[in-house]
Parts: structure tokens; sequence; C-alpha cells
């Protein structure tokens, strides 16, 4: 989430909805907040912690154009699925790395396994309930050369570690 460096996370500080993610190595706080969110219908829900103000990425890759995907990365550690489990089902190509769960019921991808980040979670910002997000920054992804921009993205990678 910080983006520069990959931080070690000692604890986090719980206070209602608020998470404190206190650091070793840089001696930093960054406020987190409880997301929840879902599919359309319902069946599919989730809590995810991330700063309220998110850094979505506008990938051009082949899908992500098709269904308009706009996401931001989270590590695992930080998102929770909280039902519909057995409504989830998956799609894949070309490398199969990237894990495109959508409900079975109304077809939404309220989240997924990026390829970039398959140690983490894509999150839809659209897919989240509101009054949790102060601000969205929208940073453009070139994934039509995928290999290239990942070799020259510095922080993408980090973006999934705890």
């Amino acid at each position: 989430i910080l983006g520069t460096k990959h931080v070690h996370v000692s604890r986090p500080l719980i206070a209602n909805n608020y998470i404190i993610w206190v650091t070793e190595q840089l001696g930093l706080k960054m406020d987190c907040v409880k997301h929840t969110g879902g599919c359309h219908c319902g069946a599919v829900r989730f809590e995810v912690w991330n700063s309220p103000d998110l850094l979505v990425f506008n990938c051009d890759c082949s899908i992500c154009t098709k269904k308009q995907n706009h996401h931001f990365i989270v590590s695992n550690n930080k998102f929770t699925l909280l039902q519909g489990l057995d409504n989830l089902t998956t799609y894949t190509f070309n490398t199969h790395n990237a894990k495109h769960t959508f409900c079975k019921t109304c077809g939404v991808q309220s989240f997924y396994t990026p390829r970039s980040n398959p140690d983490g979670y894509g999150v839809a910002p659209h897919c989240l309930d509101p009054g949790t997000v102060l601000s969205v920054t929208v940073e453009k992804f070139c994934g039509q050369k995928w290999e290239e921009s990942m070799k020259n993205h510095l922080t993408i990678k980090g973006m999934s570690k705890p």
C-alpha cells in the first residue's frame, strides 16, 4: 500500500473500523479502514482493510478493457471473503495466473487475483459499500505491454506484501 518499499508490519492497532499499521522498518503509521462490499445480488460479500484514499489501477489489457476492470491491490491478509464462496466461479486465460472470480448469479466481479500480484487481491472500488472511501487516484497501467509494464513499475509487486 505504501508503494515505494517492502514494509514489514509489526502489529495492527484496531479501534472501531479504523486500523493503524505500525511499521518497523520505516517507523511510519498508515491509517486503514475496514471497507465492506460485494456483488450486485448480495450473494458475495467481503471486507478489506486499506487506506480510505485508494490508488486504483486502470489496466488496458484485453480483459480489463472489455469489463472495465478498475481495481486496487491488497495483500491476502487484508482481505476476507465473508460469504459466497460457493457462488463464485473463475475464468482464466493465456497464462492462467490471474483468477477472474465473479458471482454465478449476477456476473459481477467484485474482486479477483491479479496476474501482477498472485499473493493478493485486486478489489473493485465500485463494489465497496458507501461511506469509507475519501478519495480515489487512478493510475493507468499498460496491460497491452504487460511484461514491459511490470518490469518498469516501481511499486505494484509490493502492494500485495503484508
